[in-house]
């Protein structure tokens, strides 16, 4: 498995350099009471997402942050470098599960593993990969699946 650090939108791994079973590691990120109250005031104002007194009535037993605020944590685990593809990552479609909530005082992290990878027959500088990134908390429980296609150009000529 790699682990990458901050990444760089002109460096990273070309379809040339990606094989189905290749593995990366992201980062971690704490994630605070502070943070889904924020971002679910703005994005998802549900009260699941924004009072703890009320969340615990609900189907989420407990204040959670929204599955969008995990994705998005998500997602900047992957460009900070736990998706180490050249030109960042450009996403072409893909499907998202989340299968326990994020909670106040989680620490996520992001592994993923490439399944596919399609040099495209119409556009001979890129091609199609299919990431499956599995999000975790510190308990190694998976809070979020998501399985991407995204577009990778392929190797510039000299």
């Amino acid at each position: 498995m790699t682990k990458a650090g901050k990444h760089d939108l002109n460096g990273g791994l070309y379809l040339e350099d990606l094989h189905i079973g290749q593995r990366f590691a992201s980062g971690a990120h704490a994630v605070d009471e502070a943070q889904i109250k924020a971002f679910a005031g703005q994005f998802d104002p549900q009260p699941f997402h924004l009072d703890d007194a009320t969340a615990k009535g609900t189907l989420l037993a407990g204040l959670a942050a929204s599955g969008w605020h995990t994705a998005a944590i998500t997602m900047r685990l992957l460009v900070d470098g736990g998706a180490p593809i050249a030109g960042g990552i450009i996403g072409a479609g893909g499907e998202v599960s989340w299968p326990k909530p994020t909670r106040p005082g989680d620490i996520l992290q992001v592994e993923s593993e490439i399944l596919d990878v399609t040099p495209s027959r119409s556009r001979p500088d890129r091609g199609i990969v299919t990431l499956r990134s599995e999000t975790f908390n510190q308990r190694g429980e998976i809070v979020q699946t998501l399985t991407a296609k995204l577009v990778v150009p392929r190797r510039p000529a000299a």
